[in-house]
């Protein structure tokens, strides 16, 4: 890692309108969730189900586009990104540095908003709450480091990343039995039913496949965004 270029990249990213887009969704996440305990009152089926829906399946992945393409698609589409090339660090530090500033965003406010959503729910009944919080923090990693790889594949990165988000992961890994094992939404719900004992929830992909494939996917990802900063000459042309 290095530090300068993560700081820069921390207010940049904190200080664009980007911020308002990762604080908006958990906010909505943690007010759907007070207005449920106001109306339903305690209910942990209601909480599974909107733990899976929205908070893994809607929040989770657009989380990680927002974080994941932010931190250095901007800086491709406007050309930026040549001045910090044209320093003495190498491609795979600044791809990993970008990384670990993305998963940090979508660990901290994917996990915050929804321990608290859970929690308003159920309390600590169950493990809902900390298998849920547990597997945003999985699957988030997860997401920033694909997410990352698309900024630099495309400079589509957000249209094509919402394709992704709302085709791949909420239609056909929600709901085509054989896709699942290859949907980062549930690998990250793997995670969570390993931890909660709610009986309202269940999963089909198993957690010896879920963490190797989170680790291989993201360390694949990271990777592969270090050697394509390889291929940007200096002139700012693939």
């Amino acid at each position: 890692m290095n530090t300068v270029v993560a700081d820069i990249t921390y207010r940049a990213m904190l200080g664009r309108k980007r911020i308002w887009l990762l604080v908006l969704l958990p906010v909505a996440l943690v007010a759907i969730a007070a207005l449920l305990r106001l109306f339903n009152g305690h209910d942990e089926q209601l909480a599974v189900t909107l733990m899976k829906s929205f908070a893994i399946g809607t929040m989770l992945p657009l989380l990680g586009l927002i974080a994941g393409t932010g931190v250095i698609a901007p800086e491709i589409e406007d050309g930026t990104i040549i001045h910090l090339l044209s320093k003495p660090i190498s491609r795979p530090v600044i791809a990993v540095t970008k990384f670990v500033v993305a998963a940090s965003l979508v660990a901290v406010f994917a996990a915050v908003s929804t321990y608290a959503a859970a929690y308003l729910l159920t309390g600590a009944e169950s493990g809902v709450a900390a298998g849920f919080t547990l597997g945003a923090l999985f699957g988030g990693v997860a997401y920033a480091a694909v997410f990352l790889l698309l900024g630099v594949l495309t400079r589509h990165a957000v249209a094509v990343g919402v394709i992704y988000a709302l085709v791949w992961e909420g239609v056909v890994g929600g709901y085509v039995p054989g896709a699942r094992k290859f949907s980062i939404q549930q690998w990250a719900q793997s995670l969570a039913d390993q931890v909660s004992s709610s009986p309202f929830f269940s999963t089909e992909v198993t957690l010896g496949f879920a963490v190797p494939a989170v680790i291989v996917v993201t360390i694949g990802a990271v990777v592969w965004t270090g050697q394509r900063l390889r291929s940007l000459s200096l002139t700012g042309d693939d």
